[in-house]
């Protein structure tokens, strides 16, 4: 009796370690959003790539990863920044 007590108490554990885990998957979550931004300019040579954030997130931005290997955040409304963006996507 004490076995099958544990063994569904277990269960039970396990099956909410996996759900709960795989909530974020299910509601659709933003995966990065930017809330500090990177006012300076970034040289064309030093950005490897370069994205625009989720159309969840509160505001638009570019994250950058630069040569250096950090991701930088930039505002879309900086023209630099989306010049940048259109001459990746050629």
């Amino acid at each position: 009796m004490k076995t099958l007590s544990c063994t569904v108490g277990l269960t039970l554990l396990l099956l909410t370690v996996y759900y709960c885990s795989a909530m974020p998957v299910a509601m659709d979550a933003p995966v990065s959003c930017c809330f500090k931004f990177f006012t300076g300019r970034v040289p064309q040579q030093d950005i490897i790539s370069i994205i625009k954030t989720h159309s969840r997130c509160r505001q638009k931005a570019f994250v950058i990863s630069a040569a250096n290997g950090r991701d930088i955040c930039v505002s879309q409304n900086l023209p630099w920044a989306e010049k940048a963006f259109d001459q990746q996507t050629i």
